[in-house]
């Protein structure tokens, strides 16, 4: 069954050599290969892959793609803010961040985007789901 597989992203990316830069050395994810297509491969936790897709501009979309769980949501977003990493702030009528965080129920959750307009985001898991 799917259930026992190893899964892999793809994102799609205009540039796969800037994204590549950007997944490495910002986000700090190792670099497994690169298939003949172009399309960057890395390693992920639990045996699980993240693949940069070759793609025109604009085939990225406006909500959220990845997101990564974290045990301490404000360590790992200082840690990528020294890394150069920009963490978006938002201020709707339902839907506000204090510290580039949202609470949502049981998890926390801030938002970034990658170099090709991806948005990706980290999320904590609150109380006995943590």
């Amino acid at each position: 069954m799917l259930t026992a597989t190893r899964t892999t992203t793809m994102l799609p990316v205009e540039d796969p050599e800037r994204a590549g830069h950007f997944y490495a050395d910002k986000l700090g994810l190792k670099p497994i290969t690169t298939a003949s297509d172009g399309t960057r491969i890395f390693a992920l936790g639990q045996g699980d892959a993240l693949g940069l897709m070759p793609a025109e501009k604009g085939a990225q979309t406006a909500h959220t793609v990845l997101s990564f769980e974290v045990p301490n949501l404000e360590d790992e977003i200082r840690e990528l803010e020294d890394r150069g990493v920009h963490f978006e702030d938002y201020d709707l009528p339902d839907f506000k961040t204090v510290n580039h965080i949202a609470v949502m129920g049981t998890e926390r959750a801030a938002w970034f985007t990658d170099t090709e307009g991806n948005i990706l985001c980290l999320h904590e898991l609150l109380g006995e789901e943590a």
